[in-house]
């Protein structure tokens, strides 16, 4: 998260919105952060969104299928399915459910919510999706990507995670463990949170672990580029040309106007 310093600086929104034991969605977020951003519109201001994940990026610029929400009982009986097909030396069980040959067979939460979606409307997900065409927009975009190259990218990940050991995640882990928070949850399973646990667990030690985060996050910010190449409207800039950056936003407000 930005800093104290940083937060009060400048107004910062959508942060410290869930508990780790609380059920989140990208069209949970979606919601949550349209009121806000309409609330900002009114006082005339413009709204920067900033991140991350290509997902929630989009839920809040286009919107999502209305797909019918969640079926625990469901969920938790493809989830078990899973982990005995695994344990038995079938890993691929799921994905052959589905046939769904666009999700990857390791992923198992997008398969077990493609066939919540099947299960709730009757038609794949990809067919839903496709009528929807995500064309719930109600703003006008400037999408800016920040290009930096590989081996300076690779470098500032390196050099931020070790920042954020350094910065207390170790006691902000075993703080939300102490709470009854188990180091299961989801949202404890997400990069630095998960590498940590064992730290805490006293089964690895701190260098493992931040190494592990290292390679993991490179990773996911590879994949990340591979979402934003993928987005038409994107335009990539170079975060050292702050000026012509400026200019860029400088212009798309005017024409707002």
């Amino acid at each position: 998260k930005p800093s104290a310093t940083e937060r009060a600086s400048l107004a910062h929104h959508m942060l410290d919105v869930a508990d780790p034991d609380e059920d989140y969605s990208a069209g949970r977020f979606a919601q949550q952060a349209r009121k806000v951003a309409a609330g900002i519109h009114d006082r005339g201001r413009a709204v920067l969104l900033t991140g991350g994940t290509g997902l929630y990026i989009r839920a809040f610029l286009d919107g999502l299928v209305d797909a019918g929400g969640a079926n625990p009982e469901l969920r938790r009986e493809l989830e078990e399915g899973q982990h005995k097909a695994v344990a038995e030396g079938d890993p691929g069980w799921l994905h052959r459910k589905l046939a769904a040959t666009e999700i990857h067979p390791n992923d198992e939460r997008r398969l077990v919510r493609a066939l919540e979606i099947r299960s709730a409307v009757g038609q794949s997900a990809i067919t839903v999706r496709e009528k929807h065409s995500f064309s719930d927009r109600p703003y006008r975009v400037l999408h800016l990507a920040l290009d930096v190259d590989k081996e300076t990218l690779a470098e500032r990940i390196d050099r931020r995670c070790v920042a954020m050991v350094e910065a207390g995640l170790i006691g902000e882990v075993r703080a939300l463990r102490s709470r009854g928070y188990d180091a299961k949850l989801r949202p404890m399973q997400a990069i630095g949170y998960r590498h940590i646990q064992p730290v805490v667990d006293g089964s690895d030690t701190l260098a493992n672990a931040t190494e592990a985060m290292q390679r993991d996050t490179r990773r996911f910010a590879k994949r990340q580029r591979t979402w934003l190449r993928a987005v038409p409207e994107v335009e990539w800039v170079d975060p050292e040309g702050r000026d012509e950056i400026h200019a860029r936003v400088g212009r798309f407000l005017e024409a707002q106007g």
